[in-house]
C-alpha cells in the first residue's frame, strides 16, 4: 500500500490551519488523518493538529480483530476528541475553534471511514469519482432539502457554514462510512480548499494519470493554486489499496 500527502497554505491565507498525518497501531494498520480547523487567530490551527495527533496518538497502542471493531473505537475516540476540543475552545487564545475531520482506514479490503465537518473523501474507480462523505454543511443541507440545486450550491455565498464539526459544545454525530474495495482503486481525501477550486473533471484527469503518487498530489496543489487558491489546500492519496491483508 503506497500514500501520498501535502498539505500547503494557498495564496490568500497568512496561515495553514489543516493537519494531515499517517500514524501505524501495533498491527502496523496505517490510520490515515486529515483535518481543516477554524478559529480566530492560531485557534483553527491548534485544533486541527491537536485532533490529528490526540487521535493519532491513541492509536498507536491499538490492535484490532474487526471492521465493527475499529467503527466503535473511532465514534468513541471521536466524541471525547470533541469534549477536549471544546474544552480548549473555551480559552481566550482558542475561542470557539474547530476542526472537520477525517480518519480512514483500510482493513481486509474495505475501508471504513469516520467524516465530521466539509472536508471530504473520494474514491476513483475506473475513471469515475465517487464522493464517499457528505459535507455537514448549511449549503448541502438547502441542496439536500431541494432548496437549492447543485450548480448554486457550488457558488453558494454561505457555503463555508458548516453544521457539523470537532468542537462543537453538544455531543457529535459521526458519520461511519464502509466501502468495499478493489485492486485498482484510488483513494483522496481533501480539504474543502481543494475541491473549491477544481472541477471534477479537472481531479479525475489528475487521478488517472500515469505520474506517481507523488506527482499526483502536486498537481492537484498547484492546480487549486492556479485556480485561485483562496484556502489552504491539503490532499492525500491512497493506491495500492488490496497488496495488504490484515485478518
Amino acid at each position: 500500500m503506497s500514500y501520498s500527502y501535502l498539505s500547503d497554505i494557498g495564496r490568500k491565507r497568512t496561515m495553514n490551519q489543516d493537519y494531515v498525518k499517517i500514524f501505524l497501531n501495533q498491527q502496523r494498520l496505517p490510520l490515515y488523518l486529515l483535518a481543516d480547523g477554524m478559529g480566530g487567530h492560531q485557534a483553527g490551527e491548534v485544533a486541527s493538529k491537536l485532533t490529528v495527533e490526540t487521535l493519532g496518538a491513541r492509536f498507536t497502542k491499538t490492535e484490532f480483530q474487526s471492521i465493527e471493531e475499529i467503527g466503535e473505537w473511532l465514534t468513541l475516540e471521536i466524541k471525547d476528541l470533541n469534549h477536549l476540543v471544546f474544552e480548549q475552545g473555551q480559552l481566550d487564545d482558542f475561542r470557539s475553534m474547530g476542526t472537520t475531520l477525517e480518519a480512514l482506514l483500510i482493513f481486509s479490503n474495505e475501508l471504513i471511514l469516520a467524516h465530521v465537518g466539509d472536508s471530504r473523501s473520494y474514491l476513483l474507480r475506473n475513471g469515475d469519482l465517487t464522493q464517499l462523505t457528505e459535507d455537514h454543511s448549511l449549503v448541502n443541507e438547502l441542496r439536500l432539502m431541494g432548496e437549492i440545486t447543485e450548480e448554486e450550491a457550488a457558488h453558494h455565498p454561505r457555503k463555508n457554514i458548516i453544521t457539523r464539526s470537532i468542537g462543537m459544545p453538544k455531543n457529535v454525530e459521526v458519520d461511519l462510512i464502509r466501502h468495499k474495495i478493489a485492486d485498482d482503486d484510488l483513494v483522496l481525501i481533501c480539504s474543502d480548499g481543494l475541491f473549491n477550486m477544481l472541477e471534477k473533471a479537472e481531479i479525475i484527469a489528475i487521478l488517472a494519470g500515469d505520474n506517481t503518487l507523488d506527482e499526483k498530489a502536486l498537481q492537484l496543489v498547484e492546480q487549486a493554486n492556479a485556480n485561485g487558491g483562496s484556502d489552504n489546500i491539503s490532499v492525500l492519496l491512497i493506491d495500492g489499496i488490496k497488496e495488504e491483508h490484515h485478518d
